[in-house]
């Protein structure tokens, strides 16, 4: 298009994780256009992270995540297009962004081109091989803008970090008065990224009586039950911990996050927002690959011992669980106090930036 777009339209990834990861690319989109509306269409789970600066508006997606609820889509366009959108910029892969987007009559649609839906795209996007870009994942994002002609280069180092980080401190330790380690024990997508549950309670509990901290659990309304047994156990070590597990809103948790000192954390959504709030962080990898999805921040650190058939990345293990068995619960605490360390001296000070308007 000959001239800057004034309303965009991007559609967000599903997954937390994915989200915080794409982070950058949504900051990218904002120096590219820093006199545009921008609005993000994200599914309710994962709305509460764009709520930043950088975003002037959020609109839920509410169709049904059946692929037959054709008429919640046709309504979901119809009310896009009646905001008229000059641009569309589709973080999220599925055939249903494009085909959303198409619907709307937005008239430049930019995407990957992959699910057979580049027809549906004006600006389809050859999905790089994994040679031609760094590894981690906040990377692909930011090559579908490069390629799409918004970004000159890829930056060395893409810093992930949520904005307004003093005021989600402050909110969260109005509910959480005095010092507190979190720890994220779950991890959507199977349970093979998941250490064991006696080892996060041992080094919560080593890490919280050596700074005098109490324990805050986190996770989804299904992680509510593997959260409590987490938290009695931290609790038998005389500990105490609370179970927030299933009890916060996405918005609710970035809060209490932000207020912690430190976190304990496999590689989940969790993981990717605590490290993108600046918080001291472990996360204990297992399956997956720390370079490709690992945290990025100076701050974070990861915890994980090499083994034969790793990284699988398979989210049920068929063998014996080794890569998490052999992660022991002393090493995960003494990278805690070290990352507390570090904070505390201000080593890392200023990691954060501000993106203009």
């Amino acid at each position: 298009m000959t001239t800057p777009p004034r309303r965009i339209l991007i559609r967000a990834t599903n997954w937390v994780g994915d989200v915080v990861m794409s982070m950058p690319a949504v900051e990218h989109i904002r120096r590219a256009f820093p006199q545009a509306h921008l609005a993000v269409l994200a599914r309710p789970w994962v709305a509460g992270l764009y709520r930043h600066p950088l975003v002037d508006e959020i609109i839920p997606y509410t169709a049904g995540t059946r692929r037959r609820d054709l008429l919640g889509r046709w309504r979901l366009a119809t009310a896009l297009r009646a905001r008229r959108f000059d641009m569309a910029i589709l973080l999220q892969n599925a055939f249903d962004a494009a085909l959303i987007a198409w619907l709307a009559g937005i008239p430049v649609r930019i995407g990957y081109a992959v699910k057979r839906r580049g027809l549906l795209l004006t600006v389809p996007v050859a999905v790089p091989a994994s040679a031609e870009i760094p590894r981690h994942q906040s990377y692909f994002y930011l090559e579908l803008l490069r390629r799409a002609g918004m970004l000159d280069a890829l930056p060395a180092h893409p810093r992930i970090r949520f904005h307004g980080l003093d005021g989600l401190r402050s909110a969260g330790a109005q509910r959480l008065p005095g010092v507190w380690i979190g720890v994220a024990p779950g991890s959507a997508n199977g349970h093979a990224k998941r250490w064991l549950p006696d080892r996060f309670a041992a080094a919560a509990a080593v890490a919280a009586n050596a700074v005098g901290a109490h324990v805050a659990v986190f996770g989804s309304p299904d992680d509510r039950q593997p959260c409590e047994r987490v938290a009695d156990m931290i609790r038998r070590r005389g500990v105490d911990a609370v179970n927030f597990a299933g009890d916060t809103s996405i918005g609710e948790f970035l809060e209490l996050a932000a207020a912690c000192v430190a976190f304990i954390a496999n590689d989940s959504g969790a993981m990717h927002v605590v490290d993108a709030l600046g918080v001291p962080a472990v996360a204990v990898f297992g399956p997956t690959d720390p370079e490709a999805t690992g945290p990025t921040g100076p701050l974070s650190a990861v915890v994980r011992e090499p083994v034969d058939c790793g990284p699988c990345l398979l989210h049920e293990c068929p063998l014996d669980h080794r890569c998490m068995e052999a992660v022991q619960a002393g090493r995960v605490a003494s990278e805690v106090l070290r990352v507390v360390g570090l904070a505390r001296s201000g080593a890392v000070q200023g990691a954060t930036e501000t993106v203009p308007r």
